[in-house]
């Protein structure tokens, strides 16, 4: 995409990012027990280990009271430590709005912290497809999305990603098959048909993947096909996980 033909707050927002990674870089050089010696656990995630870490969080964390009572909710659980970090959450939020994202696609939702935080910064008509395939996580959060008032923007999908995201391999049918295709034409009045089949190609703003690994290049390459130009795929601790690293955290190629 030429760059004349990006908004202001649009390249600002690209130059702040190339900033950022270049600091990280060289604070990972110089501080690498910072960012990669310690495990990520109910302390590191809020950084109390770290004063330099906790003096950016209290300074920089804008943190909704909602997303608070979450985020402590889950640190209690004993599988706490995988929720997506507050800060990590908020600069995707960032990234959202100077994007100006109204479909946001989540792989791998867990309590569904970050799923709030993107439904909270989404136009009352914005759309989040949540994929998860344990509900049981998501119902820790349930309650606060409702209680947030975001409930009808977020789109929860309890099956395989990779099932929601792209076409299913055609069968032949049969007298077996008698019951899938009613189930098939029930999802698609529900809205819940597969979103390549359904057409929905090239239109979600933004995309996170934070689930199976193993998964990632596939996750990767369906959502290539969904975000549309000039959108955002972010991958979350994959490092080795996705053949193409040079669009790991960008922006999709324009034209």
């Amino acid at each position: 995409m030429p760059w004349f033909s990006v908004t202001k707050e649009v390249a600002m927002g690209t130059a702040m990012l190339g900033v950022a990674f270049a600091t990280g870089v060289l604070a990972g050089k110089r501080y690498p027990s910072i960012f990669f010696g310690a495990s990520k656990s109910s302390k590191t995630v809020i950084g109390k280990d770290s004063p330099l870490w906790q003096y950016i969080l209290d300074h920089s964390l804008r943190e909704h009271p909602l997303l608070k009572k979450l985020r402590l909710l889950t640190l209690d659980h004993p599988w706490g430590r995988i929720m997506v970090s507050c800060d990590q959450a908020q600069f995707m939020a960032n990234l959202a709005k100077l994007i100006k994202a109204k479909k946001v696609i989540e792989i791998g939702v867990f309590t569904g912290y970050n799923t709030l935080n993107m439904a909270l910064i989404l136009p009352d008509n914005g759309r989040v497809v949540a994929c998860d395939i344990n509900e049981d996580y998501v119902n820790i959060g349930k309650p606060l999305w409702k209680e947030a008032e975001v409930e009808h923007k977020i789109d929860l999908r309890i099956k395989p990603a990779s099932e929601t995201l792209g076409k299913r391999k055609a069968k032949s049918m049969g007298k077996a098959d008698a019951f899938d295709s009613v189930q098939k034409k029930k999802n698609t009045e529900e809205g819940h048909e597969e979103l390549l089949a359904a057409g929905e190609a090239e239109t979600y703003d933004f995309a996170f993947i934070d689930a199976d690994k193993e998964s990632s290049n596939e996750y990767y390459e369906k959502c290539l096909r969904l975000v549309r130009k000039g959108g955002i795929i972010a991958i979350d601790n994959m490092k080795g996980a996705v053949r193409n690293r040079s669009r790991i955290f960008g922006v999709t190629p324009g034209h």
